[in-house]
């Protein structure tokens, strides 16, 4: 079952209203006629958030927190209804069943999850989640930012939820430490930051974690890239050549990283390194490794440098760095030189010209003084092939460049690009109209992977071939 049939599915006919702009990974598979499912939350009235905020409080003067702590997630919440229930009846609240109902589901959320904003999480259309402060919730769905009717109710109160995510990763933040990475148990990343850095109130922002994991038939299907590319990129993952994902903010970095690791054999030693762990390997043999930030006193961190480090003496056959960003691009491309090959990793950066660039910029952050044709003989011989990928405006992601790292021309590394979008303009609806071609020229790894039984015809490269 593709991408589209899954998110659908998950909605009923009558659910679905029409819309004229369709965005980001669904929208690439639908025609712009077909139907887009709605946002269905429900927000609280102003007379149920008084009546919520008095059950509430009365069901944490009854309740003890360290007992419900040792019950499972489905006992807890059925002893959480229970209680709520009983206490409604007590004070005869006059609300029907169902409203009643959702009055104790909220509770539920507020002590065990994260209040107004956990039935997000189980919304599978849903990529971003976005607090800005405690009166506006958006979320990204389709590519689009959409403002829910949901809220909290001060800045405290989302203050407090901020402090439950983060403090159940063994993180803490406050005026001191105003800003703070972690993720949820299901995998989502989260950033917060608060006063006096964020001036409006907290902020907070997860970044989903898709249980759904994509294939390459999903990407294939959402029009991200093609047959061809799928083919050649699957065949560069196998032959172990060094590959270096390249794109923007929610461009699909992590995503292609993900997907190009389920090609890697599965007799093979992977590591991990994360700022904050969420590639979702299902190799047998994977070892996660994650960076911790700094304690109170400013001591105890490890970095991403440190985990590269460390990485090199726990014979691995591939490492995989989910994102570089500082000095660690000096020790991975050290690794890449040194026999680690079929390594993975991304950078943001908007062209494969700009990731070479900013990987030089990182190898200068470690304040070695090395001489720049120097770096770049580094970087042109550690990489073999740079993705890049690309957000564009109507809200979907597209592969928009393939390009090989052919060697260096005096200073310059040299690059030749194989597959490219080529954009034409836009449609009536405002959706990117464009096709991928081959660019006709034949890389010189293709050589490499035939001599590893790894055929890709030259059909594959021809400009004239539909793509």
């Amino acid at each position: 079952m593709g991408l589209k049939n899954r998110i659908i599915g998950h909605f009923s006919n009558e659910e679905l209203p029409p819309s004229n702009a369709i965005g980001a990974e669904l929208s690439s598979a639908l025609p712009v006629a077909e139907l887009v499912p709605p946002l269905r939350v429900r927000a609280l009235s102003e007379a149920e958030r008084e009546w919520l905020q008095k059950i509430h409080q009365r069901l944490m003067e009854m309740i003890d927190l360290s007992q419900i702590g040792r019950l499972d997630k489905s006992q807890a919440r059925n002893k959480i209804r229970e209680l709520a229930e009983r206490i409604m009846d007590e004070l005869a609240v006059p609300l029907n069943v169902s409203t009643r109902q959702f009055l104790a589901k909220c509770i539920e959320d507020e002590i065990l999850g994260l209040g107004p904003i956990e039935p997000l999480l189980s919304e599978p259309s849903i990529a971003d989640i976005l607090v800005n402060g405690s009166g506006k919730i958006f979320v990204e769905r389709f590519g689009k930012l959409e403002l829910t009717p949901l809220r909290f109710q001060n800045d405290a109160h989302l203050l407090n939820i901020i402090d439950r995510i983060v403090s159940s990763v063994g993180r803490r933040i406050d005026e001191s430490s105003p800003m703070v990475d972690a993720r949820l148990k299901d995998g989502s990343r989260v950033n917060a930051i608060i006063p006096p850095l964020a001036i409006d109130g907290p902020t907070l922002s997860i970044r989903r974690f898709t249980l759904d994991r994509l294939r390459m038939e999903d990407l294939i299907d959402l029009n991200t890239c093609t047959q061809s590319m799928a083919d050649m990129l699957i065949g560069i993952v196998k032959a172990q050549l060094n590959v270096l994902i390249s794109g923007g903010t929610g461009s699909g970095k992590t995503t292609m990283l993900n997907v190009l690791s389920g090609y890697i054999p599965v007799n093979e030693r992977i590591i991990t390194i994360e700022d904050s762990a969420e590639l979702q390997l299902q190799q047998p043999h994977v070892v996660r490794l994650e960076t911790r930030p700094p304690n109170i006193e400013g001591k105890g961190e490890v970095s991403m440098r440190d985990l590269v480090r460390n990485s090199l003496r726990m014979r691995p056959d591939r490492i995989i760095v989910g994102e570089v960003r500082s000095d660690e691009a000096f020790d991975m491309l050290q690794a890449m030189n040194t026999g680690h090959d079929g390594s993975l990793a991304t950078v943001h950066a908007n062209t494969p010209r700009d990731a070479l660039g900013r990987l030089e910029n990182m190898v200068a952050m470690t304040g070695l003084d090395l001489p720049t044709k120097m770096v770049r003989t580094q970087i042109a011989s550690a990489i073999n092939v740079v993705v890049q990928l690309s957000r564009l405006e109507d809200g979907k992601r597209k592969l928009i460049s393939i390009q090989e790292i052919q060697g260096m021309e005096g200073e310059i590394i040299t690059m030749s690009e194989i597959f490219r979008f080529q954009r034409k303009g836009l449609d009536e609806y405002g959706n990117i109209v464009g096709s991928f071609k081959a660019t006709g020229i034949v890389p010189k790894f293709h050589e490499s992977l035939q001599k590893r039984g790894i055929d890709l015809p030259f059909e594959l490269f021809d400009p004239e071939r539909d793509g």
